[in-house]
């Protein structure tokens, strides 16, 4: 099966990306035998064009399997390393790869294919498909959403100039890269700053902070529950992060109050970032914007891309960095409009900064009313008893849907103290959670979101 990408963006042509996967530095420390594994994989019979896809935790021969991949003009087709084994087998029902290595033989098929003399020649394009890769949404099949090496290198080599890295940097990566903000963030712009990338199979926050302390771990992106499990873990003291100078961090979540916590907790430059898989980290701040608006919004446009609101407050989106399309082109009619990415995402635009208030379809409607489930848990989040919120409609036969939130915190945050810290924010009596649950840890989708849907079934009877 080959793949080819379902929308191009109406100006592609006129973006340049300087540098880009096809060559882009290797990461020093991590990625030695690409060569060699590309001509691995050319003597199996991958051509340019062909898909190789694989399944495997955060380990260096996946950043090898994608470099290898990109050195011949295939496409990279990573699964997350969770995926069940029927999960995985609809997936490959879909893509139709030329190849695939399974988890429990990905380390010892890439020594072997790398055993051999390299590959030296690249055969890829800026207009290729370099990567397959699979959104992480709580229901339905995943939408398989393919990226251009020309947007890829574009948006690595300006997240590089956003965050001011160098190669003295050392970013710690547990996201999987299997997901574009582990591919982003632990293998493409590190190789574009030439800086060394530390991987985690897993999150485990206390293991995190003995990396953070013996590699002198400076950069950090993730959502805020990286960071809030960062601070909780016993032995943490801010004497142990002193090498972090930067985090950036998006998703649900992300309040003004979880910045400016995290921000004196962690001793570093804390900032917001939005973006998605299909448009990957289009906003964020730098260090020379006001701390303000790193604190209070979720950034500014960073690179060539365009933003507008819709009628109904959707964010639109288009530029460079956008992906190529859906695996199912009917997918990508339906989310694509003249060339303008509907997000899915409730924001708006002040003087170019933007803000994320809330999900279009992270609407909880009590009593034929709108309330933004995001509004709801800032206002939670600010309460200083709580660390982390998430707000979900609870089915009601007279209303439709009522407010509850979930709250990792302090036991005493309970519906009487919710409704008065409500009331003393002047808030509308019918956006004011009627059910408080208390949870030890926030359930997490694999890209580290809050699962939502795990959260709405518990409020089942």
């Amino acid at each position: 099966m080959t793949l080819r990408p379902t929308y191009r963006h109406p100006r592609a042509a006129a973006y340049r990306a300087v540098g880009g996967p096809w060559d882009v530095p290797t990461l020093p420390n991590l990625v030695g035998g690409a060569p060699q594994l590309a001509g691995g994989l050319r003597n199996l019979g991958i051509r340019r064009g062909d898909v190789v896809a694989w399944q495997a935790p955060n380990v260096p021969e996946v950043a090898e399997l994608y470099r290898a991949c990109w050195q011949l003009g295939a496409v990279a087709a990573p699964i997350h390393h969770q995926a069940s084994e029927a999960e995985v087998s609809r997936l490959l029902d879909r893509l139709g790869p030329a190849l695939f290595v399974a988890r429990d033989e990905l380390r010892v098929r890439v020594a072997a294919l790398a055993d051999g003399p390299p590959y030296p020649t690249v055969h890829a394009r800026p207009t290729d498909l370099a990567a397959v890769l699979w959104t992480g949404g709580s229901e339905g099949i995943p939408k398989g959403v393919l990226h251009t090496h020309r947007g890829l290198a574009h948006k690595a080599t300006t997240m590089v100039r956003a965050h001011g890295l160098t190669p003295a940097d050392v970013v710690l990566m547990p996201a999987p890269l299997a997901h574009i903000s582990g591919l982003l963030n632990g293998v493409l712009v590190p190789g574009a700053a030439g800086m060394r990338t530390v991987l985690m199979e897993r999150w485990d926050p206390e293991h995190a902070l003995t990396i953070i302390e013996r590699e002198h771990v400076s950069f950090m992106i993730g959502p805020p529950t990286f960071f809030v499990g960062l601070v909780d873990v016993g032995s943490f003291a801010r004497e142990r992060v002193t090498s972090l100078r930067l985090v950036s961090s998006g998703g649900a979540g992300v309040t003004s109050d979880f910045v400016e916590s995290a921000r004196e907790q962690l001793g570093a430059h804390v900032k917001r970032s939005y973006g998605s898989t299909e448009a990957p980290t289009i906003t964020t701040s730098t260090s020379d914007d006001p701390l303000d608006r790193a604190t209070h919004t979720d950034g500014r446009v960073v690179g060539s891309t365009a933003l507008k609101i819709a009628t109904d407050g959707e964010l639109l989106v288009q530029g460079p960095e956008l992906f190529a399309g859906y695996l199912d082109a009917s997918q990508t009619q339906a989310a694509v409009t003249r060339g303008w990415f509907h997000t899915g995402d409730l924001a708006t635009i002040d003087d170019g900064w933007l803000t994320i208030v809330g999900r279009k379809k992270d609407i909880i409607i009590r009593g034929g009313e709108n309330i933004a489930a995001a509004e709801v848990e800032r206002i939670v989040a600010a309460h200083p008893a709580v660390r982390e919120v998430a707000a979900v409609g609870e089915p009601h036969d007279r209303l439709g849907e009522r407010v509850c939130v979930f709250v990792v915190g302090d036991a005493t945050f309970d519906l009487a103290q919710c409704r008065h810290w409500f009331e003393s924010r002047g808030v509308a009596k019918f956006k004011t959670p009627e059910r408080v649950e208390h949870v030890d840890t926030m359930p997490t989708l694999p890209a580290g979101k809050i699962d939502r849907a795990t959260l709405r079934a518990r409020l089942a009877p």
